[in-house]
């Protein structure tokens, strides 16, 4: 069997780095807001190419953060792509905010740049982006519209560690990046994580305060604040992974081309562009019959992921709060996406298999 993914085999070779960092972290005796959080900020920082990374609980916290931060009045609008993963509208509403929803591009899954203006109306306040599965966004003419209509723009860089485009990292175009380090991330840590990274000191400043309870110094609150702090331990865990992470990103980006290369032409694969370095945290293609498909890859032996089954508007927690609006290309993207197995843990002779079978199907 070819698991879509096993955690266990992608951090194998981690492992007594780990057993080292925990016990470094466990007979230290500072669990919080450490030094192991100081390193990981300072090389993470350094990483994406900003001067600030600030470490929090969870990406849906960096998210949260980033938004409340700017002081937005309840019920302004935050532009978000329609195909998302839920964490990205839930984070515009816990902020107080109203999402916007704009189609992607069919091609690249990403927010599709031309359609972004003509959502923004006298309450559009931000653009939130999403480089989905590995892939930035178009972010030159995103970056344009921003400034033209006095925009903020936040960056979703969940599954983009160390995608670039044009030469700059994911984390390093907007007002905030913000990422999530949830286990199965190409930088994953092993439980929830997240950071934002930003160029300001004035926002560094601001957001290192909002996540420790809205305090600059110990017990004196200036405003009213959040616990979202990345621990000790797993920022220990982040800083050995990040040492490896553009191994792994090559390693993937191998294992991608050979799907690129020899997956034949009744799947519709991953759009690949000059000047952009795709990370390939998912490997997604494209098949009318998905649902068949993906039976018959369990049936040979080979497991996959929708990433994701049902389109944001038509979740039933959504009902009655996003537009009901019909949203076609995110439909059919829904209904056809299919992820295919390419983790650090897989081999190429996995990913040879699996095109063979699917060369069948």
């Amino acid at each position: 069997m070819i698991a879509y993914e096993s955690l266990q085999q992608v951090n194998k070779e981690f492992m007594d780095e780990y057993t080292a960092a925990f016990q470094e972290v466990l007979h230290g005796g500072w669990y919080i807001l450490g030094k192991q959080v100081a390193k990981f900020e300072q090389s993470f920082a350094s990483y994406c190419g900003v001067p600030h990374c600030i470490g929090v609980a969870s990406g849906l916290d960096a998210l949260v953060l980033s938004l409340r931060y700017f002081g937005f009045n309840p019920g302004d609008e935050v532009i978000v792509p329609a195909n998302t993963y839920i964490a990205s509208i839930l984070a515009v509403m816990q902020a107080g905010l109203k999402p916007v929803l704009v189609e992607p591009d069919i091609n690249t899954y990403n927010i599709d740049s031309k359609k972004i203006e003509s959502a923004i109306t006298a309450r559009t306040r931000a653009i939130l982006v999403v480089h989905l599965y590995g892939k930035i966004c178009d972010m030159d003419p995103i970056l344009q519209l921003a400034g033209q209509y006095g925009l903020k723009v936040i960056e979703d860089c969940a599954q983009a560690h160390g995608a670039s485009y044009k030469g700059k990292k994911a984390g390093s175009f907007g007002d905030f990046g913000a990422f999530s380090f949830y286990p199965t991330k190409n930088l994953g840590a092993l439980g929830d994580a997240g950071a934002i990274t930003c160029k300001d000191e004035g926002l560094n400043k601001s957001i290192r305060t909002l996540r420790n309870y809205g305090s600059s110094a110990k017990y004196v609150f200036n405003e009213v604040g959040y616990n979202s702090r990345l621990d000790e331990l797993q920022a220990a865990f982040l800083s050995i992974k990040l040492k490896r992470l553009d191994k792994i990103t090559t390693h993937k980006q191998k294992l991608a081309a050979i799907y690129l290369r020899e997956l034949k032409s009744d799947f519709i694969l991953p759009t690949v562009q000059t000047g952009q370095e795709d990370v390939f945290h998912i490997f997604a293609v494209r098949h009318p019959e998905r649902d068949r498909l993906k039976q018959y890859l369990i049936e040979n032996g080979i497991g996959t992921e929708i990433h994701y089954p049902i389109a944001p508007h038509q979740q039933k927690a959504m009902q009655g709060i996003l537009s009901e609006e019909r949203y076609p290309i995110s439909e059919e993207i829904h209904r056809t996406i299919l992820s295919l197995p390419i983790s650090y843990g897989h081999t190429e002779a996995d990913i040879t298999r699996v095109v063979e079978v699917m060369n069948r199907f």
